[in-house]
């Protein structure tokens, strides 16, 4: 499913997407701990040695900090062939190139930039950190 960021970061729009895509990005720190004892089953193990571990209480507190989650995957072979050359080449951006980083974003982020008119550095800083990591 891709996200479809409004173009116009001015407008209402564009304001309840932010908002709603922030929200369904992060996570409480305490709902993700659970998430990491329930699949390892040290979560079954407490329970099975304790009544009341206070598992809930520090869950709630820890819950205040929130984490942005991203779902990035990964490169397809081409696209980390591209993008290697791509880092290589300065200047401005052709509409060739703008075409090769929307279908990048998409694949990395589910996020379709569309035609970007502006924050190109943005985007291209966002693929270079996930380059970077391989």
């Amino acid at each position: 499913m891709v996200n479809k960021e409004p173009k116009d970061k001015r407008t209402k729009a564009w304001k309840e997407w932010k908002e709603n895509f922030d929200k369904e990005n992060t996570i409480g720190l305490g709902d993700a701990i659970e998430k990491v004892t329930k699949a390892t089953g040290i979560k079954k193990v407490v329970e099975a040695v304790t009544n009341d571990c206070g598992c809930e209480e520090r869950k709630a507190k820890a819950n205040k900090v929130r984490i942005k989650w991203t779902n990035t995957r990964c490169f397809t072979e081409e696209q980390y062939n591209y993008w290697t050359e791509f880092r290589k080449e300065k200047g401005d951006l052709n509409q060739e190139q703008i075409k090769k980083l929307r279908e990048i974003m998409i694949q990395l982020f589910s996020v379709d930039i569309g035609k970007p008119s502006c924050c190109v550095d943005q985007y291209i800083n966002e693929v270079n950190k996930v380059y970077e990591t391989y």
